[in-house]
């Protein structure tokens, strides 16, 4: 362990020695987060400084993945009642899984920014015209919430979409980086020409992402719920921002982790059926080893596979070996606490992921929970809908 990294939570050895390799490769700080496992060439939790170069792989292939949470003014006694037409009318309205168009063309200034006149996004620009508003699948999601308050609330977790990936991979190959989760991390100079670029293009995939999940979540707020929004949380938890600490500016690259300093709010999800929280960071000592950063949501602790199983061939036929959570294990979880649920498979299972309590604990003395969001309906992409990203 160097004294360059700063560890929260407990983790297995091979996520801290991710880390530890990233910040290896000429970084000057590494934080892992108490949600961190594994990711490609970077762990998800993690959080990189460097002082002039970026790391694709750090920001990854889901450029700007985030959430936003929106209080509104809908009580939990209008919208308990009737929450089961409410989800349906959620998953009618708006597009979940991979490759899909937005059911309702959103038109945004952000497809006049001049960064689409750059190589790959010139090409890109029309496939992300048809996407914005879209959900995609994994773990991405829209829920409401009630907060001990009784005051409905709105949250989406996602990202670029298809812009965002195909961003990704084009700078990555450009750059040489290598595939696998254990790799080493892919990192350029930000002066260099691809440096330069790719910023450019990962703060355009930033500017989509946050298009998209107001497009989704106002939907919601005032086309579905028929409310008025009050506040607004937004965070991305997959980028890179030039940032001061202790006097020196860095380019500090979090991969599944939020930026949390003195006074941001912050939206982080749990597992599904699972409380939600939205936190504001505090200073103290080390809140500043920490980079102000801090955790994105609960954290794995099975993969996809490992949860739901696999298919595997026997002969001419496709078995599916069964996984370590079974579907009557989730339906409970979610049946005792009155969920209603849209979509998704056993490996969004609650089961398959830590407890927020115990992520959000290990992070204490850094962030404050200001409000606590009890999920009253999921909506996820369908079990048949696989996750393209590495992420």
């Amino acid at each position: 362990m160097t004294n360059k990294t700063k560890i929260f939570g407990q983790h297995d050895e091979a996520t801290i020695k991710q880390i530890e390799t990233c910040v290896a490769a000429g970084a000057e700080r590494g934080v892992l987060c108490a949600d961190g496992h594994k990711g490609y060439a970077q762990p998800i939790g993690g959080v990189v400084a460097y002082k002039d170069k970026i790391s694709l792989s750090g920001v990854g292939f889901d450029i700007a993945c985030g959430n936003l949470a929106i209080r509104t003014d809908a009580k939990r006694e209008q919208v308990a009642p009737k929450i089961g037409k409410i989800m349906d009318d959620v998953v009618r309205d708006i597009s979940f899984g991979i490759g899909r168009k937005s059911k309702t063309r959103v038109e945004h200034e952000l497809f006049e920014d001049p960064a689409w006149e750059l190589k790959p996004m010139r090409d890109l620009k029309p496939t992300a015209s048809a996407q914005l508003g879209t959900v995609g699948g994994g773990n991405h999601y829209v829920d409401l919430f009630a907060d001990e308050q009784d005051r409905i609330w709105v949250g989406v977790h996602f990202g670029s979409r298809g812009l965002g990936h195909k961003t990704a991979t084009h700078f990555l190959r450009a750059a040489g980086g290598k595939d696998g989760m254990d790799v080493p991390p892919t990192v350029v100079d930000e002066k260099s020409a691809i440096g330069s670029d790719y910023l450019a293009g990962m703060h355009l995939a930033g500017r989509y992402a946050y298009a998209g999940r107001e497009a989704v979540a106002r939907h919601v707020v005032r086309g579905i719920l028929g409310a008025n929004i009050v506040d607004e949380v937004h965070n991305h938890h997959n980028f890179a921002w030039r940032e001061k600490h202790a006097g020196q500016e860095y380019w500090v690259v979090r991969k599944g982790a939020t930026p949390a300093f003195p006074g941001q709010k912050g939206f982080v999800g749990g597992s599904m059926g699972d409380d939600a929280v939205i936190i504001e960071g505090v200073d103290s000592p080390i809140s500043r080893e920490a980079l102000f950063s801090t955790i994105h949501g609960a954290g794995r602790i099975m993969s996809r596979t490992a949860a739901k199983g696999r298919f595997v061939k026997v002969g001419n036929k496709r078995i599916r070996q069964d996984g370590l959570v079974r579907h009557d294990e989730m339906t409970k979880w979610l049946q005792d606490r009155h969920i209603v649920l849209r979509g998704a498979d056993l490996d969004e299972a609650p089961q398959a992921y830590r407890r927020l309590p115990d992520v959000l604990g290990a992070h204490a003395g850094t962030i404050r929970v200001l409000h606590t969001l009890r999920p009253l309906g999921v909506a996820m992409a369908g079990r048949d809908i696989v996750d393209p990203y590495k992420d």
